[in-house]
C-alpha cells in the first residue's frame, strides 16, 4: 500500500496534540494526527473537564445546604449519584465532539488507531480496517500519560480506584481513602467529601498540595479539616487487604503502622508518560523516567521529532501542553516562537476552597538566592468575597526586593483559578510592583485582594 505523506504528523489528539495539529493546519502546512481513544485525550475525556463538572455539582451542593445563610429556603435537599455522572459525562462528550468538528474545520486527516514509529520521519498506524503508513518531515509526540500504579496499591474497579473509575463511580463511598494529594488526589477527596463521604487524606510529604507555597498548604489544609476530613502527613500506605466489602489499609505513620478500614480506595500517586510500544528506544529518542527528555523547544534530539505535553515531563497541566503545541507548530512552519517557560505557568486546583498560583513558592525564592518582599491579604478584608458568604482565603505575593519583580503569587478562596491569570498576564509582560500599584483594580471584586497584596509587600495595604 502506498504511503500517505504529510508535513507534519502528531500522535495523540490530547490538549497539546490536536492544538498543534490545528496550529499546523492554521500555517498552512498538511497535517495528520493519530488518536488510539478518545478526541480530546484524557484532559477533555476523563481529567480536567468532566472533573469540573462534578465538583461544579459538589459545589451548588454546598452552597444548598447554607441556603439558611442568604436568607434562602431550600428544604429536603439531597443529590442523585448517577444524574451527577451523567451530566458530567454529557460536558465531555460535547466537548469531544467538538475536536472532531474542528479537525474537519481546518482540514486535518484523522487517524483512529495505534501509532507506532517505524523509522525515522515514518508512522504506522494499526487501525480498524489495517495499517495505515503515513511519512512527514516532522512528527510530535504528544501521547500523554496515566495513572501511576504503585505494586500492592493496584486499582480493581470495585473497592480501589484510578480517577477514571473515581468519575463514574460503581457505588457512593461511604468511608473514602484517598492516596496522594496532590491535585487529582485533592479534588476528588473535596467532591466525595461535600457529597457525604468520610473522607481520609494519605500523603507522603510532609504537607497537602506539596507543589504549592506552604503558607497556602496550610490554609488550605485547615479548610479541609473544618469540612471533615482527615489528613495523614508523612504517612505511607504501605499494603490493601481486599475483601468482598471493604479494604484494610496498612498506613505506616511516625514510625509505627495503623491498619484502617474503608470501603473505597482512591488512588492519586502521579503519573506516567505513554512511552512504551512507540518504537521510541530503536529511533534512539532519550527517555528518563517514562518522559521524553527534550529541549526548551521540545526537541527530542532525534532530527523532526518532538514531544509536547505530559510525555515531555513536568509540568504536567493542559494548558503547557497546548501551549507548547502552538510552539512546536510555529516552529516547523520556519518560526522562531519563544520557548514556554515552566515557572510562567499557573497551576490551578478546583478543591473547595480552591488553589491557584504562577511562579516561585516564597521557600523556592529564597533558595535561588532572591531577597524577597511579600505581600498578603485576607478574603475577610475583601467586600466581594464577603458579600458572597466566601470570607476564607488568601492572595499571597512574592518580589525581588531589589527590581520589584513579580516572583511568584499564591492564592487559596472562591473563584482564585479564574483570578490566577492576571499574574500570569504581569509575569509575561515582565511587570515590577509600580505598574501593579498603578494599575486600577474595579470595585467590589475579589479581584481587588490582589491590588492589596500588592500593596502589602510594600507596607502600602488599605484595608488591613
Amino acid at each position: 500500500m502506498a504511503s500517505q505523506s504529510f508535513d507534519m504528523i502528531v500522535i495523540g489528539a490530547g490538549p497539546g496534540g490536536y492544538v498543534a495539529a490545528i496550529r499546523g493546519a492554521q500555517l498552512g502546512l498538511k497535517v495528520a494526527i493519530v488518536e488510539r481513544e478518545h478526541m480530546g485525550g484524557i484532559c477533555l475525556n476523563w481529567g480536567c473537564i468532566p472533573t469540573k463538572a462534578l465538583l461544579r455539582s459538589s459545589e451548588v451542593f454546598h452552597l444548598m445546604e447554607r441556603a439558611g445563610e442568604f436568607g434562602l429556603k431550600a428544604e429536603k435537599i439531597g443529590y442523585d449519584l448517577d444524574a451527577v455522572v451523567n451530566r458530567s459525562r454529557g460536558v465531555a462528550k460535547q466537548l469531544n465532539s467538538g475536536i472532531g468538528h474542528l479537525m474537519k474545520k481546518n482540514k486535518v486527516t484523522v487517524f483512529m488507531g495505534e501509532a507506532t514509529l517505524p523509522a525515522k520521519g515514518k508512522v504506522s498506524v494499526k487501525t480498524d480496517k489495517g495499517a495505515e503508513e503515513l511519512t512527514a518531515k516532522h512528527i510530535v509526540l504528544a501521547t500523554g500519560a496515566r495513572a501511576r500504579e504503585l505494586p500492592g496499591l493496584e486499582a480493581d474497579g470495585v473497592r480501589v480506584w484510578t480517577y477514571k473509575h473515581a468519575l463514574v463511580p460503581p457505588h457512593m463511598p461511604k468511608k473514602l481513602l484517598v492516596i496522594g494529594s496532590g491535585a487529582i488526589g485533592i479534588e476528588f477527596a473535596s467532591f466525595y467529601n461535600t457529597l457525604g463521604a468520610d473522607t481520609t487524606v494519605v500523603e507522603v510529604m510532609d504537607r497537602v498540595l506539596p507543589v504549592e507555597d506552604a503558607e497556602i498548604s496550610a490554609f488550605a489544609k485547615k479548610q479541609f479539616v473544618k469540612q471533615g476530613m482527615k489528613i495523614m502527613e508523612k504517612a505511607m500506605v504501605k499494603q490493601l487487604d481486599r475483601a468482598k466489602e471493604n479494604v484494610t489499609a496498612h498506613i505506616e505513620v511516625g514510625g509505627k503502622v495503623e491498619k484502617m478500614e474503608f470501603d473505597t480506595v482512591i488512588s492519586a500517586v502521579g503519573i506516567v508518560g505513554n512511552v512504551e510500544g512507540l518504537g521510541l528506544e530503536a529511533l534512539g529518542v532519550k527517555v528518563d523516567r517514562t518522559h521524553v527528555v527534550t529541549d526548551a523547544y521540545c526537541r527530542t534530539g532525534v532530527e523532526g521529532l518532538y514531544a509536547i505535553g505530559d510525555i515531555a515531563g513536568a509540568p504536567w497541566l493542559a494548558h503547557k501542553a497546548s501551549h507548547e503545541g502552538v510552539m512546536v507548530a510555529e516552529l516547523i512552519a520556519g518560526g522562531s516562537p519563544h520557548p514556554v517557560k515552566p515557572e510562567s505557568i499557573a497551576g490551578c486546583t478546583y478543591c473547595h476552597p480552591q488553589v491557584a498560583s504562577v511562579g516561585y513558592t516564597e521557600a523556592k525564592a529564597k533558595e535561588l538566592g532572591y531577597e524577597v518582599k511579600v505581600g498578603r491579604f485576607p478574603f475577610i478584608g475583601n467586600g466581594k468575597a464577603i458579600a458572597l458568604g466566601e470570607p476564607e482565603g488568601m492572595v499571597k505575593t512574592v518580589f525581588d526586593a531589589k527590581t520589584g519583580e513579580l516572583l511568584g503569587a499564591h492564592m487559596v478562596g472562591a473563584e482564585v483559578t479564574e483570578m490566577i491569570q492576571g499574574y500570569v498576564v504581569g509575569r509575561t509582560l515582565e511587570t515590577t510592583e509600580a505598574e501593579l500599584m498603578e494599575t486600577v483594580f474595579p470595585h467590589p471584586t475579589l479581584s481587588e485582594m490582589m491590588h492589596e497584596s500588592v500593596l502589602d509587600a510594600f507596607g502600602r495595604a488599605i484595608h488591613i
